[in-house]
């Protein structure tokens, strides 16, 4: 099979090769598709040309082989291996460790701190994706993105959120069992996805506890209801995305991959 020329303008008008050819319409003053790749962190100009020549790459649903191939980054989906990438400029996707005593907002009249304190001078309107209340740490994702920051914050996607919780102990065997059949709260019941113990030591046990409810101080009114009170509460997870051994107050910016996941979690 002949290798596709690594430009269009090297293209010999004639050549119509079928295996090296696609339909995808060049969009009139688009970007070069390996440009594309390349800016949104998949590699060098020529890895993406080999993602491309291998049949690696779709564009709204179509595998493109054509190096030269120009697309419209803002409008069109572009996928590497079946996960979208990133593609429009601007976009911002950030994860942070929240600390305690930090207001999940970008501004606060009282003066208290707040995300925004953290962040520095961002010009960009950042979307919190999965809220957290004043005295829980630990994850939070912030975007620009608006479509990806709906559907991870709806309800209907069911995105997993992951806590470590310092509780009042010793707890019970059966209590993984009463949180992941739910719990009575006021306004209805609440359940938990899985829950393990982490660590047991005197009067305290850590446990960590995974649900997709997205009520306010879920976790904590579950375990109070449980008779076992959060004294420490620190997200983990959300979805695919993992705290690690990121710093509190310290934010870094997401992996092309892990975009990539947030956007198949979500159905994008």
């Amino acid at each position: 099979m002949r290798t596709p020329d690594r430009d269009a303008e090297d293209y010999d008008e004639e050549y119509r090769d079928d295996e090296d050819r696609d339909t995808l319409t060049d969009v009139p003053g688009g970007v070069r598709l390996q440009k594309v790749l390349a800016e949104a962190g998949i590699g060098s100009r020529r890895h993406c040309e080999e993602l491309i020549g291998a049949g690696r790459v779709e564009v709204d649903g179509q595998t493109v082989r054509r190096f030269g191939a120009r697309v419209d980054p803002e409008h069109q989906v572009i996928k590497v291996d079946g996960k979208r990438i990133p593609a429009k400029p601007g976009l911002v996707y950030l994860a942070f460790n929240k600390p305690p005593k930090v207001l999940t907002a970008m501004s606060d009249d009282r003066g208290r701190q707040t995300v925004t304190d953290y962040l520095g001078d961002r010009s960009e309107r950042l979307f919190h994706i999965g809220r957290l209340d004043y005295d829980t740490e630990g994850l939070m994702l912030l975007t620009n993105d608006g479509e990806l920051a709906h559907r991870l914050a709806h309800p209907s996607f069911e995105v997993a959120k992951t806590y470590l919780a310092e509780v009042t102990g010793p707890v019970p065997k059966d209590l993984g069992r009463s949180l992941q059949t739910g719990i009575e709260l006021d306004d209805g019941v609440a359940a938990a996805d899985r829950f393990r113990v982490i660590d047991r030591s005197g009067n305290r046990t850590l446990v960590e506890i995974t649900l997709h409810e997205g009520r306010k101080h879920i976790v904590r009114r579950m375990l109070a209801a449980a008779g076992h009170p959060v004294s420490r509460l620190v997200r983990t997870d959300v979805g695919p995305i993992r705290l690690g051994n990121l710093k509190p107050g310290v934010s870094r910016d997401l992996t092309t991959r892990e975009i990539g996941e947030l956007y198949a979690a979500v159905g994008l």
